[in-house]
C-alpha cells in the first residue's frame, strides 16, 4: 500500500510516499481502510520535530481518518467488516491506505456524515470536550468565549458550547471565519484583527468577562485572555507556538486559573468518556463535522504547508 513515510524531522518535503506493506491485525486491534486522512496542526509540529513527545523513526504521521473496517483482530466486538468508521487514533499512522487501531479508537461514522467531515472528527472534537467539560469546568448558563472560533476545535467547541447551555462568544480574523462563528451557533462573534475588539467583548459581557475562555494561540492572546477572564474564570490553553511574558497579578485579583489541554494525556476513562459524548452528538445532530479542502496523499507536502499558513478552507484532509 502507498503510504507517507518520515525518516528524519524537518520542512513539509520530508512528507515522501512509499509503498510499504499492509499491517495485519492482531489481538484487540482493528485494520481500517482509510478512505481520508486529517492533518491537524500537532501533525506539523511533529514532523517539524518541534513538540514535547516525537514518535521514533521513521514513522508514518496522522492521528485522524474515516474509511472502512478491513479486518478485526481477535477478541474485537461491536465491529464488522464493513462498517462506516472514524478514528480518535492510530498505532501505524492515517496518512496511507490502511491504518491500525485499538478497537478504542474506532468509532461508528453515521451514513449522513461523508468520509471527508468524518476524518475531521476525531482530535477537533475529542480536544473541545476534553477542555470544555474535563479541564475547562463547563456549567450551563456561563459566558465562554473561544479565541480561534472559526477553526476545526473552535468550531467543535461553538457546537459543544451551545449543546452544553452554555452563552457563547467567539473570535476570528476574517468576515468568512466570523460568518461561520455566528453560523454554528454562537450568540456573537468579534474580529481579533479590531483594535477594539476587547472592549467590544468586554462590553457584551455586561463588564464581567468570561467565565471560561478557550484559548489556540496562547503565544499571541494569554494575556489578554487574562483581561477578560470573569472572577474565578478558567483559561484553557489549548495551543500555542511561542512564548509569552504574562502578569501573574491579573490572575491574583480576580482569583482566576490558567489551565493546559492535551488530548493525549487522557486517561483510558476519560478516553472512553470523550468519545461516547462525541458519538452522541453525531448521532442525534447535534455535533456537525464539516468539509475540507482535499489534497491526494502524495501531495501532503502542500497540504502540511496550507495547514501551517491558515489559508486552507476549513479542514485540510488526505485522500489515499
Amino acid at each position: 500500500m502507498q503510504a507517507i513515510v518520515v525518516t528524519h524531522f524537518g520542512e513539509p518535503d520530508v512528507l515522501i510516499p512509499q509503498e510499504v506493506p499492509v499491517p495485519k491485525a492482531g489481538p484487540g486491534q482493528v485494520l481500517v481502510q482509510i478512505a481520508v486522512a486529517g492533518i491537524n496542526p500537532v501533525d506539523t509540529y511533529i514532523r517539524a520535530g518541534k513538540y514535547p513527545t516525537l514518535p521514533s523513526l521513521p514513522y508514518t504521521p496522522g492521528f485522524d481518518g474515516a474509511g472502512t473496517v478491513a479486518a478485526l483482530g481477535a477478541g474485537v466486538t461491536g465491529l464488522r467488516t464493513g462498517d462506516r468508521v472514524y478514528l480518535s487514533g492510530t498505532a501505524t499512522g492515517t496518512y496511507a491506505a490502511h491504518a491500525l487501531c485499538r478497537a478504542a479508537n474506532v468509532h461508528p461514522l453515521p451514513k449522513r456524515i461523508g468520509f471527508t467531515p468524518g476524518a475531521g472528527i476525531g482530535v477537533p472534537y475529542g480536544t473541545a470536550y476534553r477542555a470544555l467539560v474535563q479541564r475547562g469546568a463547563a456549567q450551563a448558563g456561563e459566558l465562554l468565549l473561544i479565541h480561534g472560533a472559526s477553526g476545526s476545535v473552535g468550531t467543535a467547541a461553538v457546537q459543544f458550547g451551545k449543546a452544553l447551555g452554555l452563552r457563547v462568544f467567539g473570535t476570528a480574523g476574517t468576515q468568512e471565519g466570523l460568518r461561520r462563528v455566528v453560523a454554528e451557533g454562537a450568540e456573537q462573534a468579534f474580529d481579533h484583527n479590531d483594535p477594539d475588539y476587547l472592549d467590544q467583548i468586554r462590553q457584551a459581557s455586561g463588564g464581567q468577562g468570561a467565565d471560561l475562555i478557550l484559548e489556540m494561540l496562547a503565544n499571541v492572546n494569554l494575556a489578554k485572555d487574562m483581561e477578560l477572564i470573569a472572577r474565578r474564570g478558567r483559561i484553557v490553553v489549548i495551543g500555542t507556538r511561542g512564548k509569552i511574558e504574562i502578569d501573574p497579578r491579573r490572575l491574583l485579583v480576580r482569583e482566576s486559573e490558567i489551565r493546559a489541554v492535551s488530548l493525549p494525556q487522557a486517561t483510558p476513562e476519560e478516553h472512553q468518556a470523550i468519545y461516547a459524548a462525541v458519538d452522541a452528538g453525531l448521532a442525534d445532530g447535534t455535533l456537525r463535522p464539516g468539509a475540507g479542502q482535499e489534497f491526494p496523499l502524495p501531495q501532503a507536502p502542500a497540504a502540511h504547508r496550507a495547514v501551517e499558513q491558515g489559508k486552507a478552507k476549513g479542514k485540510v484532509v488526505l485522500i489515499p
